[in-house]
Parts: C-alpha cells; sequence; structure tokens
C-alpha cells in the first residue's frame, strides 16, 4: 500500500473503491500481542459476564415453574439472593472487562499514534511538497480517535453479543427445539440487510473520513496564513468556501448516518416481528401442554438476548467498518516509504570534520514540478573554511543548493560530497549534525526562547544557551521579556517581531557549532542597527567554518572568499566581487541595481 494523492478531487475520492470488508483490522494484531495478558484477562472477564446473564434463563424458568407454579414463597427467597449473588458477580466481571479493554484500546492508539508520527518525520520534505499537512494531521488525530474509540469499546461490545447471540442460540435449542428452529429461519432475512447495506456504510465511511481530512486540511491553511487572509480582506470568502467543504462533508455523513439508520431499523424490525411470532406459537405450545409456562420464559428471555445481541451486532458492524478504513489510511501512510532512504551500510564521515563540500554535475528536478529544472550540471567545490555566497535571481537554484546538501532530496544525476563522503552513503543523523542553519524564514516553536534556542544543541546547558543568545545580539530582548528565556514566545513565534525570530535561530545555529554553514538570507529581517551587530557576530561564528550564504543584498557578501553567480540552475560566473563587477555580467547588473554605480565601474 502507498499513501494516496492527497491532490485528488473530492469526487475522485468519493468514487474510489474501498475495500469491502474487515481486514484492515487485522494489521492491528501485532500491536495488541504486548498486551496479550490483559487481553486474556479481559476475555476471562467477557466470558464470566456473558454467562451470568445467560445463567438467568435458567433461573428464570425454574422460578417460573417450581415458584410461582407451586405457590413456593421459600423458592422465590432463594431465587432473590441467587439474583443478587449473580448481580455482584456480573458488576465485578463487567468492571474488569470495561477496565481492561479501555486499557488495552488507551495503549495501542498510543503506539499507532507513536508509530505514525516516528515515520512521518522520517519522511523527507519531497513527501510534504506533494501531500497536504491538513490530511496527514487527520489521519494522525482523526483516525486514531476512531480507532481509539473501537478498540476500547466497540470490539468489546462486539465480542459480548457474539457471546451472547451463540450462547443463547445454545440454550434456546435446549429449551425448545422447534421455536429455536422458527427462530433460525429468520436469520437469513437479518444478515441479508447487514451485508447489503455494510457494504454501503464501508464505503461512505471512507468518503466520509476523506471528507473530514478536508476541512482538517482547510482549518490549517487559513489559520496559518491568517494574516495574509485578514490583510486581504478574504474573512467572508474563507468563510464561504470552508463552509462549503463542512456541508460536503455533512452531506457524506448524512448518507452513512442514513445507510445505518435503514440497517437499525430492518433488523428490529424483523428480529421483534420474529419474536412476536414465536410467542404466539409458543403460547399456543403451553397451551396444549407440549412446554411449561418456564420454558417459554426461558425462551423469550433467550430470544430477547439473541435480537438484541444482533441489533448491537448490526450497529458495531457500522463502527467495525468506519475503524477498518481508518486502519487503512493509517497503514496507508505507514507504508508511504520516504523518498530520501537512509543507506543500508552507511560510511562514515572522517574525524575531525573539515568541512569540504563538493557538487559534481548535480542534476535536479522538484517533484512538483518534473518538467522545470532547479539545477542543471551544477559543479561547485568548497574548501574547508571558505565563505561562499550564492547570488542570482529567484529561482536560479540558490535554495536548492542548501536542500540538496542537507539531504532533503535526492538529484536525479551527479553526486554531492561532504568531506570526500558522497551524502548519498553516509547516515543522516552524521549527516545533518555537521550542518547548521539560518533559514530566510527561521521556525520558532511553541514553547520559550531557552528551549526554541537549545534545539540547535538539546544536551546544551543553560549557560551555553545564554552566550549564544548573546553571541547573536539576542540577548537583550530575550532578558526583557515578562519571564525572560521562559516567556512562551506563541505559535510559530507570533509574539516576536521578524527580526528578533531570526536572532532567535541565528543563536540556533551558534549553539549547534556545526562545521558547515548555510545562511539563507540570515540578515534579511533586521533593521540597520540590528544587521550590523549581527553580522559582526556571524564574521565571527563564520571564522574556522565552511560557509555558504544566500544573499540578495549584495553589500552583506562583498568580504566573501567567493562569489558563485546562478542563473535558471547553472553557474554562470565565479569571483570576488571587484573581478565579477569588471567582467559586467549578470552580478554586475545586479551590483549596480543595488549599488547605483554603473556597470563595469
Amino acid at each position: 500500500m502507498a499513501f494516496r494523492d492527497s491532490n485528488r478531487s473530492d469526487d475522485a475520492a468519493a468514487a474510489r473503491p474501498v475495500r469491502r470488508d474487515l481486514k484492515p483490522l487485522r494489521l492491528l494484531w501485532p500491536l495488541l500481542l504486548p498486551y496479550r495478558a490483559r487481553m486474556a484477562g479481559a476475555t476471562l472477564a467477557l466470558i464470566v459476564s456473558a454467562g451470568t446473564v445467560l445463567g438467568l434463563g435458567q433461573g428464570l424458568r425454574a422460578l417460573v415453574d417450581r415458584g410461582f407454579a407451586a405457590g413456593d414463597g421459600s423458592l422465590l427467597n432463594q431465587a432473590l439472593l441467587v439474583l443478587l449473588l449473580v448481580i455482584i458477580l456480573m458488576a465485578v466481571s463487567t468492571f474488569a472487562r470495561f477496565y481492561l479493554v479501555s486499557w488495552v484500546g488507551e495503549r495501542v492508539v498510543a503506539d499507532i499514534r507513536r508509530r505514525v508520527f516516528d515515520h512521518l518525520v522520517s519522511l523527507s520534505p519531497e513527501f510534504y511538497e506533494t501531500t497536504r499537512t491538513g490530511e496527514v494531521m487527520s489521519r494522525l488525530t482523526t483516525d486514531t480517535t476512531l480507532l481509539q474509540q473501537v478498540i476500547g469499546t466497540s470490539v468489546s461490545i462486539a465480542l459480548r453479543n457474539t457471546l451472547m447471540m451463540a450462547g443463547g442460540l445454545v440454550l434456546l435449542g435446549l429449551t425448545s427445539a422447534k421455536l429455536t428452529g422458527m427462530v433460525l429461519l429468520v436469520v437469513p432475512l437479518v444478515v441479508a440487510p447487514i451485508v447489503i447495506f455494510g457494504r454501503k456504510v464501508r464505503q461512505l465511511s471512507r468518503a466520509s473520513q476523506d471528507a473530514v481530512a478536508d476541512v482538517g486540511s482547510a482549518v490549517d491553511e487559513v489559520l496559518g496564513g491568517i494574516r495574509t487572509v485578514q490583510a486581504f480582506g478574504h474573512e467572508a470568502w474563507e468563510r464561504q468556501r470552508f463552509a462549503g467543504r463542512v456541508e460536503a462533508a455533512v452531506d457524506v455523513a448524512l448518507l452513512r448516518i442514513k445507510a445505518r439508520s435503514w440497517l437499525t431499523m430492518l433488523v428490529i424490525v424483523l428480529v421483534f416481528t420474529a419474536i412476536g411470532l414465536v410467542l404466539w406459537v409458543g403460547g399456543q405450545d403451553v397451551i396444549a401442554g407440549r412446554i411449561s409456562g418456564g420454558q417459554l420464559s426461558a425462551f423469550v428471555f433467550y430470544a430477547v438476548l439473541v435480537a438484541g445481541a444482533v441489533g448491537a451486532l448490526s450497529e458495531v458492524a457500522s463502527d467495525l467498518a468506519r475503524a477498518a478504513g481508518a486502519t487503512e489510511r493509517l497503514f496507508d501512510l505507514l507504508a508511504t516509504p520516504s523518498p530520501v532512504q537512509p543507506p543500508s551500510q552507511p560510511l562514515s564521515l572522517p574525524q575531525p570534520a573539515r568541512g569540504a563540500v563538493q557538487f559534481d554535475d548535480v542534476h535536479f528536478n522538484y517533484p512538483a514540478r518534473p518538467d522545470q529544472s532547479a539545477l542543471t550540471g551544477l559543479t561547485l567545490a568548497v574548501e574547508p573554511g571558505e565563505t561562499v555566497a550564492l547570488v542570482g535571481p529567484s529561482g536560479a537554484g540558490k535554495t536548492t543548493i542548501f536542500q540538496l546538501l542537507l539531504r532533503f532530496y535526492d538529484p536525479q544525476r551527479g553526486n554531492i560530497r561532504l568531506d570526500g563522503v558522497d551524502v548519498a552513503q553516509a547516515a543522516l543523523d552524521d549527516l545533518r549534525g555537521r550542518i547548521a542553519i539560518v533559514p530566510q524564514d527561521p521556525v520558532i516553536f511553541s514553547t520559550n526562547a531557552m528551549e526554541n534556542i537549545r534545539y540547535g544543541r538539546p544536551d546544551a546547558s543553560d549557560a551555553e544557551v545564554l552566550a549564544a543568545a548573546q553571541a547573536a545580539h539576542a540577548l537583550e530582548f530575550l532578558q526583557a521579556l515578562p519571564d525572560g528565556f521562559n516567556t512562551f514566545l506563541g505559535e510559530k513565534g507570533v509574539r516576536l517581531s521578524g527580526g528578533q525570530r531570526q536572532r532567535i535561530a541565528i543563536a540556533r545555529a551558534i549553539l549547534r557549532n556545526a562545521p558547515v554553514l548555510l545562511l539563507d538570507e540570515a540578515t534579511s529581517a533586521l533593521d540597520a542597527e540590528s544587521e550590523r551587530a549581527v553580522q559582526q557576530a556571524l564574521d565571527g561564528l563564520m571564522r574556522g567554518r565552511t560557509t555558504l550564504i544566500i544573499a540578495h543584498r549584495l553589500a552583506t557578501i562583498v568580504n566573501a572568499d567567493r562569489i558563485v553567480v546562478l542563473d535558471q540552475g547553472r553557474v554562470e560566473a565565479v569571483g570576488r566581487h571587484e573581478e565579477l563587477i569588471r567582467q559586467n555580467g549578470l552580478y554586475a547588473r545586479l551590483a549596480a541595481l543595488q549599488f547605483d554605480q554603473p556597470q563595469g565601474a
């Protein structure tokens, strides 16, 4: 199985064929095995609970035949005492069953969530380039919650009612074979609608879950860009669009509910009509003396139990169908391989780290744009400790170089080396452990400032975090926050300015202390005073490290050891600032626009 393309149309999703059985639920069995001791305890409690209920029928038969018919009051007293003991036993076993089954359900769902999340963070950015994050989040939350309900409740109900139905049918046969035969004639009439409508419910359940995923994706998209939405005055338009998606989800859900309601209604009508007919025939047999009143009472008791069990199973069948769809979706996701695979036998990077970077004839197209080359025949060597700036118009391939070096993607041709080792042959943790990056759009996590900076090196001490913040000129504004470094920064750092977020990202890179430093417009969001302070910190940080800098503002890279000019994925020129100006090429034209000087000056 593989993760389905999330960019499909809703109509295609509704029409997509789905499983017409509960086989996906078998995938949960390996997750249940670690808890087999508790499952055995729950099964024992289930058997005891069902057995006590079934035993009440025989008690009812004895009470009617020997107590009521004979007018024996002492037997009635004994029956009450036995009933109280049975009630206590049933209550204790029901408690044990409910607790143990619910416990197993919680643990299994927690294990599934961990497995799915562990897999998600191992998938490369290439996967997320073509997949909506909202749909993935729906699978991790909505589908696992549904499984939690089914494993912790519905499965228990299904097993209990299966036992009740099986035991009830056996005792029905022992009580009156004739009446049992009549009851069994109704079974095909009950099973047929379950099969027919069950298939429909399963199809609609999968479509409903996909529709809910679309709703979640829309919420994530709008709230993630709420400032843009409000800045363009699109609140009303987004409300209307979201309402349309919600209504589409409701329409699919109502179809599922309607099919499930028909299923329940038909089962009730057929089962209890059959019970009425059996009661009429049984009453005739009691009058004729062929069976006793106690036998008829016990038979009615068991018939009601069996009917209730069948009705409950019909209800649970649709829940299990939904769970099968949720399980299939989750295991589809788990079965999705990362486009970037770690090597089976990784090569060790040399020690000590040097920071030599080499691109050899690299060709690369992004998966979302397979017909458009991002890099074409790129060859570039960066010596240890060298500072190389990458400049060029937007879309020239500058950020792509960073992403390939970090192995977020693999090139279609060519290879990339770090310290002489092909990055595709190195362990991902070792490779990325030697690289620190300051992105153009820094990521701030929903926690405090201390933990955001410590993200660069989780084992760093508080003193080291403070030193990194000071080097990034972030210490002053962080200490001025209400709780200092322990201040919650809001979701995605919404409580900070753009420049403050960037300085935290710089502090994180300083703390990482990696031999290779990637700066993607690291000072683009800073004011002139902050930029000067941070540039001084970066100058100290870059000393002795291999540094690749992406810059649109050429003033920030005039002192770079080399400047590589990129255009349409190719290297157009390489040299120092003065050399490139004299060549009167693309760099000279860019410099003329920024430095207000004539080309070739």
